[in-house]
């Protein structure tokens, strides 16, 4: 018996001409993983909700689901509730406590189990995901990647039969990122859990799933072990650059036999296959201007009185025309960096100035008025109207970008993760500012418009604006940034030529310099890898 079935699945938002998923079949067997890939607005978080009753959006469905042979629609809720777990992109929106313990005791109580049943299952859950020593902490106090954790584990006490994790890892460090795919893998290794993961970046995920869907345009274009997957990856280029950088750098060069989908793999490859007579790619250092965008001197921040300070001290200057990335673990400072420089928070000591002129002394939102504007992280902020088309007017654009013609009659809140971004992003420069600030740019694009994205920041720059991002994603900051710095505990690294801090990174770095280091010098992206392994011979 399937653990999921599903059969002729469809469903079409309200006021939309075409269904968002169209006609699915498919099956998973019990404790298989799934990992489920597409561009933006191919359906995936679409999917995922229509097989959990309680999550299907408003709209029109149709088709059968099975869930561990029982019918979705007939489920008695506290056995819909236990059956199948999700874990979506925002784990905050998930969130219903404010203490770890009371987060993980909340699904428990909710179907009447027992005191002393629930205090075991909090017991040995806590234990198994590494969180029993913060059972007594505030959940707002948590790093991202701990609420990620909490909210997974929130989950899996109701002890699901299915898991579904809709883009898990979009907004966790790369740490984190590695830790949660490793829990899922437990999971479906000890507890045969069968899981499904929608993700636009699985470098850590595929190296342990069993199979591959793909949707386009919300139709399934194919469903197969993940070897049948990299065969045709190595034959449809929109597909192999969703894929991770080890198995886009074997595809690069031509490589023969299996492909590897892992780092290890990878090293392993090019050692085998290349020589390293040519160590080094030249590289073109931009000369950064004299003229300072941004400068932070000894800023300190705290969000209470009696708190411990967020930001400690920091020192910073950003020159004009320069693209600054700040890399770091959840929790470290780097968005409270960016909401003081912003103007949304008041520092406590220290002083921030913008092109010369004191923070302060931007009166009456004249900061906002060509000068500096800032994509947060919830994008959804920043949306006021009931459609795209209006958001579009209301920030008087006139040519429709990023191909958000095909969704000007949608909601913005109907959007998928990606399109919010892309939305939010043409608001953001429909200001014209000097000064642009990223807060994790890529969270939930698609790798088509993340190279959209690298594209209009080295075009940005070309302009002369000066643009500051936060970012988990260091194969972004490889194509953008021309300096790198990592925030730790509120305090800030001496900022450094990206080849340099990537280069020299052990965790906050790209899975090609873990390939190539020690091998070769400065190869921090796909290209560089391919171009540096291709200029010497094979062995």
């Amino acid at each position: 018996m399937a653990a999921i079935d599903v059969r002729g699945l469809t469903f079409k938002y309200p006021l939309c001409e075409k269904a968002a998923i169209e006609d699915i079949s498919f099956t998973a067997a019990e404790g298989e993983t799934m990992l489920v890939c597409g561009e933006g607005g191919s359906g995936k978080s679409t999917l995922l909700r229509c097989l959990k009753r309680e999550l299907i959006p408003n709209g029109e469905l149709s088709g059968k689901v099975l869930i561990a042979g029982k019918d979705r629609d007939t489920l008695e809720p506290g056995e819909s509730a236990c059956l199948v777990g999700f874990v979506g992109q925002d784990c905050e929106q998930q969130m219903v406590t404010d203490k770890v313990w009371h987060e993980l005791a909340f699904g428990p109580e909710s179907i009447g189990l027992d005191k002393n049943t629930i205090a075991v299952r909090v017991a040995e859950t806590a234990a198994y995901f590494g969180i029993y020593d913060k059972l007594s902490k505030p959940t707002a106090s948590l790093s991202g990647g701990e609420k990620q954790l909490l909210t997974l584990a929130s989950v899996m006490i109701m002890q699901p039969r299915v898991l579904l994790l809709d883009e898990p890892c979009s907004q966790l460090d790369p740490l984190a990122s590695r830790q949660l795919a490793e829990t899922v893998a437990r999971l479906c290794r000890e507890q045969a859990v069968t899981v499904m993961i929608a993700e636009h970046r699985f470098e850590h995920i595929l190296p342990f799933a069993d199979r591959v869907m793909r949707l386009e345009k919300g139709r399934l274009s194919f469903c197969e072990n993940r070897s049948e997957a990299l065969k045709r990856a190595a034959e449809d280029e929109a597909l192999l650059r969703a894929m991770p950088a080890p198995v886009r750098i074997f595809s690069g060069l031509s490589g023969e036999g299996e492909c590897p989908c892992d780092t290890a793999g990878a090293r392993r490859f090019v050692r085998e296959t290349f020589d390293n007579s040519v160590r080094s790619l030249e590289i073109d250092e931009k000369a950064l201007s004299a003229n300072k965008a941004l400068e932070l001197k000894n800023v300190t921040f705290r969000y209470e009185r009696e708190g411990k300070d967020i930001i400690d001290g920091l020192d910073l200057e950003v020159s004009e025309g320069e693209c600054l990335a700040l890399l770091g673990a959840n929790g470290s400072g780097k968005s409270t960096a960016l909401g003081l420089i912003s103007g949304a928070l008041k520092a406590q000591t220290g002083s921030i100035r913008i092109f010369g002129k004191k923070l302060k002394d931007y009166k009456n939102n004249s900061l906002y008025q060509g000068t500096l504007s800032m994509l947060p992280q919830d994008v959804t902020a920043l949306f006021t109207q009931n459609s795209v088309k209006e958001e579009l007017e209301a920030s008087h654009i006139t040519e429709i970008p990023f191909g958000l013609e095909k969704l000007l009659e949608r909601h913005p809140y109907d959007l998928s993760g990606g399109e919010r971004q892309l939305l939010a992003l043409a608001k953001v420069l429909a200001r014209e500012p000097k000064i642009l600030l990223l807060d994790e740019p890529t969270k939930s694009l698609d790798a088509a418009s993340t190279d959209r994205l690298c594209e209009i920041i080295r075009s940005l720059k070309q302009k002369g604006m000066t643009v500051l991002t936060v970012s988990h994603d260091t194969e972004f900051c490889a194509e953008v940034s021309d300096r790198c710095a990592v925030f730790f505990s509120g305090r800030l690294s001496e900022p450094a030529a990206t080849i340099k801090v990537l280069g020299e990174n052990r965790y906050f770095t790209t899975a090609s310099s873990l390939i190539t280091r020690d091998r070769y010098d400065g190869a921090l992206t796909v290209e560089d890898t391919v171009r540096i392994c291709n200029m010497n011979r094979r062995l």
